[in-house]
């Protein structure tokens, strides 16, 4: 059986680049996201931050599939800014990350081609600005188990090393887990031998 690849990269921290041409200012600015909420509120507090700006063009790609992505030319000629900038993240190898690239015009029009240029030089420098993590995909999961499961649950716990929050113990217990994906089968064999453990995605 072929095993579930479940890591990928990102980046821990924002980072920045910058690039200039014929008096033109584009600065890009890298950040970890993981969802569209999350770019949503960036790209938002961008615009207020930097309102002098004639464009904030940005792409991002999300999850460990990257199947999750959006590329926005902001009013600049279709495909010359959103789609390098997305580009550059898929050269890198990355996923949950979101670059916005802030422009100020310099009064004198690049073309598409210098556009193009542009946005994929200032991404890739931000990208090559930017600390590379190695991030693991997994699930996060709820037990309820009887306080006589205990050593069982902790057990399993241990050996596949899952990360814990929210732990509640009396006579019923409960905690929350994250499984990564090459683990989840290993982890729900060994939670459904032990009697009275309910598990249930969060």
């Amino acid at each position: 059986m072929t095993p579930i690849q479940d890591t990928y990269k990102s980046i821990s921290a924002p980072s920045e680049g910058l690039f200039k041409d014929l008096g033109s200012r584009f600065l890009a600015l890298a950040w970890p996201v993981e969802t569209e909420e999350e770019v949503k509120a960036i790209v938002d507090s961008l615009k207020k931050k930097y309102h002098d700006a004639r464009h904030h063009c940005y792409a991002y790609r999300l999850g460990l599939e990257g199947d999750r992505f959006r590329a926005n030319d902001d009013g600049e000629p279709s495909g010359s800014a959103g789609r390098p900038i997305l580009g550059q993240i898929d050269s890198a190898g990355m996923s949950d990350v979101l670059v916005v690239v802030v422009r100020w015009f310099g009064g004198i029009k690049l073309g598409i081609p210098g556009l193009i240029r542009a946005y994929k030089t200032s991404t890739a420098d931000a990208l090559a600005q930017a600390q590379v993590i190695e991030k693991v995909a997994g699930e996060n999961w709820r037990l309820d188990f009887d306080y006589l499961s205990m050593n069982a649950v902790m057990k399993v716990v241990k050996d596949l090393s899952l990360p814990q929050k929210d732990q509640q113990f009396g006579e019923r217990c409960s905690m929350e887990v994250r499984v990564r994906l090459s683990s989840k089968e290993d982890f729900f064999a060994r939670m459904s031998d032990i009697n009275g453990c309910e598990i249930c995605k969060i």
